[in-house]
């Protein structure tokens, strides 16, 4: 553990977007596990632009709580930057990330600290069940982390979660990154450091419905692949030789077969359909490729207009 203080302290960041009831049982939780703890510590809320009461919720608990901060956005950001603005924030010598929904085991927040204190730079969260969610959703999972393991150029844990401790070594190194569109676990694995992992069992989800949609999913999968690997757009590449090797081999049998040896297998085939037939593939080739690049060019377009990552309203107690 490389501690910056006499008296460590603990950071505990909880992005939240519409988790009212969810947040007042995760405090109380919380405030159970470190009351047995030695460490000071800060709780930090990020508020991402809730529609519903959270707010309220949240202020009320930091207006009794001297240890409790709130970063409350202008609008909803997404998960990622809301954990990215409470490790921004965060003045601990580590910090753990945890979600609002209580899916996380609160209880284990001891044996986080423990790996931090034996030497662990990044204690790792691995879920070994699903709870209720759907087949589609755990294939989506299992086809996203072999997809990105199999084209990325740094291996991400399968099942890892977003509930992990990172020393502040490790915040101050992700400090540095200025990528709009992120998968902060992601971020963090490429950062590397000592790391050690904690498997646990996902809680039902107490209240609410999940905000992440299949949607949201989808796009957090392409900003890692596109943020985490080179690989689709080389594929680009590898296609165009592809389809353009098959082409010239069919161009050469069509030539011999037609040309050289009169048709002696009856096909038939004219001018027109051998033209259409390599426009389409020429087609196909273009297509794929301005598809493909298109990607990279919109990722380059966020980061080139340098707007902020987030806007913080508040930050501070309202009694203060």
């Amino acid at each position: 553990m490389k501690q910056t203080s006499d008296n460590p302290m603990l950071s505990i960041i909880v992005p939240v977007y519409n988790e009212r009831e969810n947040i007042p049982e995760l405090y109380r939780a919380l405030r159970a596990v470190l009351a047995d703890s030695t460490l000071s510590h800060e709780l930090i809320f990020v508020n991402d632009g809730s529609t519903d009461s959270s707010s309220r919720v949240m202020w009320e608990i930091a207006d009794t709580d001297p240890s409790v901060r709130v970063i409350e956005f202008s609008r909803n950001f997404g998960k990622e930057i809301a954990t990215t603005a409470g490790l921004h924030a965060a003045k601990g010598d580590a910090a753990i990330m945890i979600d609002a929904d209580l899916q996380h085991p609160v209880n284990l927040l001891p044996e986080f600290v423990a790996k931090w204190q034996a030497g662990a730079e990044v204690v790792i969260g691995i879920r070994k069940t699903y709870g209720s969610e759907s087949l589609s959703k755990k294939l989506y999972s299992w086809l996203f982390y072999k997809m990105l393991n199999s084209i990325a150029e740094m291996k991400v844990k399968p099942h890892a979660t977003d509930y992990r401790l990172v020393d502040r070594e490790v915040i101050d190194a992700f400090k540095q990154f200025s990528e709009r569109n992120r998968m902060t676990r992601g971020l963090i694995d490429w950062l590397g450091f000592d790391r050690e992992y904690i498997e646990f069992d996902i809680n039902p989800r107490q209240h609410g419905a999940a905000s992440y949609n299949f949607r949201k999913l989808l796009t957090l999968a392409a900003n890692s692949f596109v943020g985490l690997s080179l690989f689709p757009l080389r594929l680009a590449g590898y296609m165009g030789v592809i389809i353009t090797t098959l082409a010239s081999l069919l161009g050469l049998f069509v030539l011999i077969e037609q040309g050289i040896m009169h048709d002696p297998l009856g096909l038939r085939i004219t001018g027109t359909a051998r033209l259409g037939d390599i426009n389409i593939i020429l087609i196909g080739i273009v297509l794929m490729a301005l598809g493909l690049v298109s990607l990279y060019i919109a990722n380059i377009h966020d980061e080139v207009i340098n707007r902020p990552l987030y806007i913080v309203r508040k930050t501070r107690s309202r009694r203060k």
